[in-house]
């Protein structure tokens, strides 16, 4: 059966020098699992590899679709497995690299998008609600329809409510737990990799990860957006570093407070990241940490892969 190396981890760990220090070495090629990478225009804010970081090796899904379009886990999933099959067809190893937890799924899982709900004047009303009501109620609509989802899906979480109403409204019945909406993708052999480091170490790496990007000119990059027609109200603009920005510009806070909040919600973020990867429990787990250098961090992850690799 064919390889594929998954390699995730939270944002700032190190993944992007990590996953091409090991492509170097297998004759690897990465497709990125990075819901902001993906977007052209948006280099600071995304962090994304330069041309000197990639040392050659071909990136797949970084700098591909517009901003101002729409782009969903569905059309992710789409495009990655056919890298996958592409990379696979150059006699190389696909390594899936990034922290976006619902695109490393869409990878591992079969999830299946056609069954999703589609009705639009339905959303669109359940959305209008809520701006003029709340939040709470469009949430208490889902408490009388799925009293337990209710319960798992934060009041706040507006878009995960609305289709949660939906799914209930059309087929009569709840939204599945997480173990038995999908069915594990057995197309190839998967090896997955995580990466993580002690807290305070990664917290201090996002904090000096921030001030690079703003002196980066990252608020000039958010301003060009705007000038392109992007608004907080595309999805692209909703990452971390944009949507404060943009909180800023609107005049709604002052420029420290923005960046403040830029690197508490990165900090929360990489917390919900670790939470989600750590459900894949045949993960081998990798703490920077532990290693005075990153060869040695290398070496012990080439001594789990080759022999995998190696395997009929």
């Amino acid at each position: 059966m064919k390889k594929v190396i998954v390699l995730f981890g939270p944002t700032a760990v190190g993944k992007t020098q990590l996953s091409v220090d090991i492509a170097e070495k297998i004759n690897g090629e990465i497709i990125s699992a990075d819901s902001m990478q993906i977007y052209k225009y948006m280099n600071i804010g995304s962090a994304k590899p330069t041309e000197i970081e990639k040392k050659g090796i071909q990136h797949y899904l970084i700098d591909e679709i517009d901003p101002r379009k729409p782009f969903s886990v569905s059309d992710y999933q789409k495009q990655a497995k056919s890298y996958i099959k592409r990379v696979i067809e150059k006699k190389k190893t696909p390594i899936i690299a990034g922290g976006t937890g619902l695109y490393v799924h869409s990878i591992l899982y079969d999830m299946n998008f056609s069954t999703l709900p589609s009705d639009e004047s339905f959303r669109k009303r359940l959305e209008d609600e809520a701006a003029q009501y709340g939040n709470e109620f469009v949430h208490d609509q889902l408490k009388t329809l799925d009293a337990s989802m209710a319960e798992r899906i934060h009041p706040n979480n507006l878009k995960r409510v609305i289709r949660a109403i939906q799914v209930f409204k059309e087929t009569g019945e709840g939204i599945k737990g997480f173990e038995e909406s999908f069915i594990e993708n057995v197309d190839y052999q998967y090896i997955l990799i995580g990466l993580t480091r002690n807290r305070d170490a990664l917290y201090e790496r996002i904090n000096s990860r921030v001030d690079v990007l703003i002196e980066s000119g990252l608020l000039e990059e958010v301003k060009e957006l705007v000038a392109l027609g992007l608004t907080e109200d595309d999805i692209s603009m909703k990452g971390i570093g944009y949507k404060e920005l943009i909180g800023y510009m609107n005049g709604a806070y002052d420029f420290d407070y923005a960046v403040w909040l830029i690197k508490r919600n990165t900090r929360r973020y990489a917390k919900r990241q670790l939470t989600w990867f750590k459900r894949y429990h045949h993960t081998k787990w990798y703490n920077f940490s532990n290693y005075s250098f990153n060869e040695e961090i290398i070496n012990d992850i080439m001594l789990y892969i080759l022999p995998q690799l190696r395997k009929d």
